[in-house]
């Protein structure tokens, strides 16, 4: 399940990064997920709600922005929002909005990325 592997990934970024600001609670985390990520996000939602129980993370609002699928395309030459014909998320088909062709380079909406983590902190730190 690709989904684990991710979800457990985003739980290790954000503990590493709470525990090395010596945060005592995790309130809010935002991530970044790309259309092209081939991940499902109802599960990945899922399997976080189960993985941060019983810790620092479990009360944390977890906040996904879709980030949408740039390409350029090698027919026409055209870069920017690809058309995505994503009724199979697993395997979505990527064209050109301005000549339909499906010879494009994607540019960016592959990754997950962790953009914004708020914690908070001891009285004392």
């Amino acid at each position: 399940m690709h989904e684990l592997s991710m979800a457990q990934g985003i739980i290790n970024a954000v503990l590493e990064t709470a525990q090395s600001n010596n945060a005592t609670e995790v309130t809010e985390v935002t991530v970044e997920v790309g259309r092209l990520a081939m991940i499902n996000p109802e599960q990945l939602q899922f399997i976080l709600g189960i993985l941060v129980e019983n810790t620092i993370i479990e009360d944390a609002k977890i906040i996904f922005e879709e980030i949408p699928a740039e390409i350029e395309c090698y027919d026409c030459g055209f870069k920017g929002d690809a058309i995505l014909d994503d009724s199979d998320h697993y395997a979505p088909l990527v064209k050109c909005p301005e000549c339909d062709s499906l010879k494009v380079e994607t540019l960016n909406g592959k990754d997950i990325v962790v953009k914004n983590i708020v914690i908070e902190k001891p009285d004392d730190a």
